[in-house]
């Protein structure tokens, strides 16, 4: 297997920079996800591994070996594309061992990659079936396989599941995993999913306008992102936003909400300091914030009185759209919550979970 080095790499499309000196390695047998809104260049960077595209400057290497101006064909890598691009007229077993045809691969090794790939795959006893015959999850599998038994030093998957209904996309998620840990392969996989990217990769590269904002584990970028964009992507809901100030003393800081006003822990207090009496943006997820009925660490310091605008029972949770004045966000809560809308509820920040950034910059601070 290999890695895989973008070294200050740019794609420009006329006066449109699809991708800005980026930045990264992905490790050997590493499973990479690039995520981001449309448009933000993953999908172009991948392409520019797979020598799809034309890099404008800087180096791609796979491995130790510079890649710029190797054919496709020659790098060693299969791609897996959001449609099947399954050959209609093949049978399954046709489609899987097409590519290797091409490289005139020995008969008998083509059997042996295509029986492992299709047992890898549990798909054995579709190998006779033309791919109309097949449903949507059959004919990603075949997609992979065809990857699969290409032996190849780098996956590169762009969106492959995005054609797939909720439930199947589930289930597939979990495949591709296990076939990185059994295959133990560099898999550079692009989804604008931040669901995917959490519960899939070992690694997020998270991309915006075709810059790099933050590559790290999905904890970290959960627990420590780097700036607004980033905290509000990761995370279902996203996070919630409220324009604020800190006032108070040394000893005794507060956020400032205008309509609300919580105190800051003792344990954040150190690093919030030295904001004090500056505009900032106060991040809290959905997740973070409780009905003060059920919660264990209520206080008046931590607790905001907010009218409810719309429930969205869950089942396991409730999803709560919240106003405080003219602000409105949303609380992920307890399920035994039972409230109406147009009701008063208490709700508690969980405030060692907070978040502060720069209201100009959008940098985290805190």
């Amino acid at each position: 297997m290999a890695s895989v080095t973008f070294d200050h790499v740019t794609k420009r499309f006329g006066d449109v920079i699809a991708v800005n000196d980026l930045d990264l390695e992905v490790k050997d047998k590493e499973f990479l996800v690039l995520v981001g809104p449309s448009g933000c260049g993953k999908t172009t960077a991948l392409r520019l591994v797979a020598g799809l595209e034309e890099i404008t400057t800087g180096n791609v290497y796979i491995a130790d070996r510079l890649v710029n101006d190797v054919a496709p064909k020659d790098r060693d890598i299969a791609m897996v594309f959001q449609s099947y691009a399954l050959y209609p007229h093949m049978s399954v077993y046709d489609n899987l061992a097409f590519g290797l045809k091409l490289r005139k691969t020995p008969k008998k090794e083509i059997d042996r990659r295509v029986n492992e790939a299709a047992k890898i795959l549990g798909i054995e006893q579709l190998l006779d079936r033309k791919p109309k015959q097949l449903s949507g999850g059959q004919r990603q599998r075949v997609a992979l396989g065809r990857a699969i038994v290409r032996e190849p030093k780098v996956f590169l998957m762009d969106e492959p599941l995005s054609n797939l209904d909720a439930k199947l996309r589930v289930q597939t998620r979990a495949e591709i995993s296990k076939l990185h840990m059994r295959l133990q392969t560099t898999v550079i996989y692009v989804t604008h999913d931040q669901v995917e990217a959490m519960t899939m990769g070992s690694r997020i590269a998270v991309m915006k306008d075709g810059l790099l904002q933050q590559l790290d584990t999905p904890q970290n970028l959960y627990d420590r992102p780097t700036n607004m964009f980033v905290a509000g992507f990761i995370g279902s809901p996203a996070m919630n936003f409220f324009d604020a100030k800190i006032v108070g003393t040394t000893d005794e800081l507060y956020v400032d909400g205008s309509s609300f006003r919580v105190k800051v822990p003792d344990s954040k207090r150190p690093a919030v300091t030295r904001y004090l009496g500056k505009d900032v943006v106060f991040g809290i997820r959905p997740e973070d914030m409780y009905d003060r009925q059920f919660a264990t660490n209520a206080s008046l310091d931590n607790t905001v009185s907010v009218t409810v605008d719309v429930v969205e029972p869950m089942g396991s949770e409730i999803y709560l759209y919240l106003l405080t004045g003219a602000k409105s966000f949303v609380g992920r809560l307890d399920s035994r919550t039972q409230v109406r809308p147009g009701q008063q509820i208490d709700v508690v920040l969980d405030l060692e979970h907070m978040h502060i950034f720069d209201r100009e910059t959008q940098e985290a601070l805190v």
